[in-house]
């Protein structure tokens, strides 16, 4: 039996030293991803941001499955917000690029799985908005979501939602590690949250239609070595590729 062939999204680096190199750009995929998914019985591959609707579709048709890597603010206008003075870095060239990848996964029924960024650009891209900063939301308490503890310490607990990929995956309550700012707002038609931090944060969001789309705000990529679950996701990831 062949293993499913899954692509990561990348991102982009700029070369900022003064020499020959200087904004240079160059494309790369956390090596996290690539270890997780190797260890899940999957294959990895990059998936370069590129402009090319045909290419996009030639790159989907030889995957099983994609998964959508975190990284930089989604811009706002994506979500008919203009940008506030909260917001951070952003790259819309990869927003373009992943708007046009889950479109195309979607139609040709691929299995989608984002992290961080990644959950927060499929709320978007079917039809959802974001908070552009988790100082805009009103909690009765402010847990820290950009922790500053090593990436595979899990610093914060999470209730999940009965029926659901992820209670199936990480029983009713368990606890994840967080490096985030934004987070969703209103969320997409035909999703369904089903994971929470303490203060309301949402932490996943599932597609309540055919096929398996989901998102997490945490990144189990990083504690996969370390922590059961957070292997198992891309374990029922890759399953359904």
């Amino acid at each position: 039996m062949k293993k499913p062939l899954i692509g990561i999204t990348g991102s982009c680096l700029y070369e900022t030293s003064q020499s020959l190199f200087a904004g240079y750009e160059r494309m790369y995929t956390n090596a996290d991803y690539v270890n997780s998914v190797l260890a899940a019985g999957g294959v990895p591959l990059m998936l370069p941001i590129i402009d090319d609707e045909y290419a996009i579709q030639r790159q989907l048709e030889n995957l099983s499955g994609i998964i959508i890597m975190g990284g930089h603010d989604v811009e706002p206008h994506f979500f008919n917000e203009e940008p506030l003075s909260c917001l951070g870095e952003i790259l819309p060239k990869r927003d373009v690029y992943e708007l046009s990848l889950i479109k195309a996964a979607k139609a040709l029924k691929k299995p989608v799985l984002g992290i961080c960024r990644g959950m927060q650009i499929l709320n978007v891209a079917f039809g959802g908005s974001l908070y552009q900063d988790l100082s805009l939301i009103k909690r009765d308490i402010q847990i820290q979501h950009v922790q500053k503890a090593r990436p595979q310490e899990r610093t914060h607990s999470i209730k999940t939602e009965a029926a659901s990929i992820m209670q199936k995956v990480f029983g009713k309550e368990d606890m994840v590690n967080s490096y985030h700012h934004m987070a969703v707002k209103d969320l997409a038609k035909d999703f369904k949250i089903t994971a929470y931090a303490p203060d309301g944060v949402v932490e996943a969001i599932e597609y309540a239609g055919e096929g398996f789309i989901m998102g997490v705000q945490f990144h189990p990529e990083m504690t996969a070595a370390v922590h059961k679950a957070s292997l198992d996701l891309f374990k029922e990831f890759i399953n359904r590729c």
